[in-house]
């Protein structure tokens, strides 16, 4: 999940560029970013594409109040804020949708999931992160 430096050589470029990319906070600049890279260096590498949909991914783990996100071939442990979800209710709603596929174990909420390639897990990850900030930013509208 790096800026190949293939892709951008100048290594002042490249951490510049890694400031920003820590900065973006939405689908919106995130997407002008990705433009702003094929604009100036060429098509990105998949490697480019990894690191925005991670970014990307962050983005909605802070907006879902998650604090750590794991993935591995199995699935994802997910670690909210304080132990805390927004909508503990809402939660519920959301485990009793996932067919037994997801529990919450020693605090840590507990998803199952097949993704053996890198490309499955982060997309997988991003689809379960975002569903719990839908459900979340619902409950501080409910506020």
């Amino acid at each position: 999940m790096l800026i190949p430096d293939d892709y951008v050589t100048d290594l002042d470029v490249r951490l510049g560029l890694y400031r920003r990319l820590s900065s973006l906070e939405n689908k919106t600049e995130l997407e002008g970013f990705a433009a702003e890279l094929h604009d100036r260096f060429g098509k990105p590498p998949a490697e480019i594409e990894t690191l925005l949909a991670v970014v990307r991914t962050k983005t909605m783990c802070r907006r879902a109040g998650i604090e750590r996100l794991d993935t591995g071939p199995k699935g994802a442990t997910i670690q909210f804020r304080g132990n805390k979800f927004a909508d503990p209710a809402g939660l519920v709603t959301f485990l009793q949708g996932q067919n037994g596929l997801a529990k919450v174990k020693d605090n840590k909420l507990v998803i199952r999931r097949d993704w053996t390639e890198d490309r499955e897990r982060v997309r997988g990850a991003f689809a379960v992160v975002r569903d719990l900030a839908r459900i979340a930013k619902a409950a501080k509208k409910a506020a």
